[in-house]
């Protein structure tokens, strides 16, 4: 069965600031705490903005601070236009923002707008009866004649994507918990109070919005179910949701009218910008070429990318995918991931050199780049034991899928203190020692540390305009050898990265002449040489090598 999506003409590149730019990802229950309870809050944020400010980035995006239950740690917001009390409160991000644009960086904020927590006021009044000022605010359906849910949609985090509420004797939709019910962006008052909270954040200084879970704001009204999932294994996935085709509950045409919605929004604050996220469902990188519009989203990324084997041939389908390749937001960690440093390190690779990799291949892509706390540390992710998980969804499927607790345990500031310096109290998730060994005080003083490598990677991408808002071209995948050209105003620039942890040889032949840049990299580790000819580029493993090219002689 096919999907079709809301299309609008092709556009030039996206002139607004966000085009080039790398975004320092803040989870602020992890970042830092200053209160002393073990969870991270804002003046943590505030005094964690120096070191975020010298790894040469753009902006920051900060997870949600919002009053919450924490079921899903922020992501069930009960109040789109206030901070959690436990994590501070206006005052505190007021100085934030201001201190962050003291920095010159520019501050996104995530914008929940396909569900809130039941504990919302919203879903309070919307829950009382059918009669009531906000009762269609959410998804509610009649149960089928025999009692049981409207179809056969299922939940993210595992079981029915419907839950029965006895007050309207209906039933709700929640695609992740049911404590997340679904927002109705179809009803006009939904929308209006959505666009206002956004202007509320806009007026208190904010340089945008990351947009959650851009794939749920719209599904089928009809409410037809979805067809089973074609299966060619033994064995059928563990996680039921993967055993549908998600035709109906999800990615519905009418996404771009609620984006459009959105845009308009922003666009009545000059400079300010939406940047979404996208599930992993098929054809997600097209998807973000429906979505990023001049009525739409400035870029996306999807989680596609980071679940997918690292391989020259996903990134260059990637690159190839969308018309526009600075729309697309290259996230190859975050707190929804495993971690990078661990999910794609090939086995028995030297981890340094893998995160020198890393870095030079963010530092090189187009759009925008997005660093998650930690990245700059070449953190691993953290195994932890079952009655350590926090995580709902990890919870749920243990031991077969970890969850995401792994990715999101405490950023380590110095490696001697208790919690690595995170926080006096007990932290909400362990710090694990390997982490503490990789303290931000520790790799200060070491050079050719993780940390120097993705400053100086951020540094080139800085002080290279190519590398930046450059077009693609040439994009190649030759096994594991990933290729592509940087160009800009008669500039070319190659770009070629060895992401085996083996040797291998990248033809020159007909390039032209090449003058290699230079790029970090790991101690010890070996560079590329262009040989004596010209006419090879021998890549070590684990390698990059950027070259400025100029018509041969």
């Amino acid at each position: 069965m096919t999907q079709t999506f809301l299309r609008m003409p092709p556009s030039g590149p996206d002139p607004s600031w966000l085009n080039g730019a790398a975004i320092y990802q803040i989870y602020p229950l992890s970042f830092r705490d200053r209160g002393g309870d073990g969870w991270g809050d804002l003046e943590g944020v505030l005094e964690g903005l120096d070191h975020v400010a010298s790894l040469g980035v753009d902006g920051v995006w900060i997870s949600p601070f919002y009053p919450s239950p924490r079921k899903d740690f922020g992501y069930d917001v009960a109040d789109h236009r206030a901070v959690d009390p436990r994590m501070g409160n206006l005052t505190v991000f007021d100085r934030l923002v201001e201190r962050a644009h003291g920095l010159g960086l520019k501050v996104l904020v995530d914008l929940v707008c396909g569900h809130t927590s039941d504990a919302h006021p919203w879903f309070i009044d919307s829950r009382r009866s059918r009669a009531g000022d906000r009762a269609d605010w959410y998804v509610w359906a009649d149960a089928k004649p025999d009692g049981t849910a409207p179809n056969n949609w299922l939940s993210v985090f595992g079981g029915a994507a419907w839950s029965w509420e006895p007050r309207r004797r209906q039933y709700y939709l929640h695609h992740f918990l049911p404590s997340q019910p679904a927002l109705n962006l179809h009803e006009p008052a939904v929308m209006d109070a959505l666009c206002e909270t956004a202007a509320f954040w806009m007026e208190r200084g904010v340089d945008g919005f990351r947009i959650d879970a851009v794939d749920f704001f719209a599904h089928d009204p009809q409410l037809r179910s979805n067809p089973a999932a074609v299966w060619r294994e033994a064995e059928p996935p563990l996680k039921p949701f993967a055993l549908q085709q998600h035709v109906y509950d999800m990615m519905h045409p009418a996404i771009g009218g609620i984006l459009a919605r959105l845009r308009e929004t922003v666009d009545r604050y000059p400079g300010r910008v939406l940047l979404g996220e996208l599930s992993s469902q098929p054809g997600a990188v097209q998807r973000i070429a429906a979505y990023c519009t001049p009525q739409g989203l400035h870029a996306a990324y999807t989680l596609s990318l980071a679940k997918q084997p690292f391989s020259a041939k996903g990134f260059s389908q990637a690159l190839a995918a969308v018309p526009r390749p600075d729309s697309i937001c290259w996230s190859l960690s975050n707190h929804d991931v495993e971690r990078a440093a661990s999910r794609w390190l090939p086995e028995g690779a030297d981890p340094e050199v893998f995160n020198a990799l890393l870095a030079m291949l963010a530092a090189s892509l187009p759009g925008t780049v997005c660093v998650y706390q930690g990245e700059e540390l070449g953190l691993p992710n953290a195994v932890l034991e079952q009655h350590q998980l926090r995580d709902p969804f990890g919870i749920t499927y243990w031991p077969d899928f970890p969850g995401r607790d792994g990715s999101r345990t405490p950023m380590p500031w110095r490696g001697d203190e208790p919690n690595a310096g995170f926080s006096s109290g007990e932290p909400w998730l362990p710090v694990p020692p390997p982490h503490a060994a990789l303290a931000v005080d520790r790799q200060e003083r070491l050079a050719g540390s993780p940390l120097a490598v993705w400053r100086a990677a951020l540094a080139l991408r800085h002080d290279h305009e190519i590398l930046r808002s450059g077009s693609v071209a040439a994009v190649e995948d030759h096994g594991d050898l990933l290729s592509f050209e940087r160009t800009l105003d008669g500039e070319r620039l190659l770009a070629v990265f060895n992401l085996a942890d083996r040797p291998a040889e990248f033809s020159m032949r007909g390039r032209g002449e090449v003058e290699a840049l230079i790029v970090p990299r790991a101690p010890g580790s070996a560079s590329p040489e262009v040989a004596a000819d010209g006419r090879l580029l021998v890549m070590p493993p684990l390698s990059a090598f950027l070259g400025r090219l100029r018509p041969s002689r």
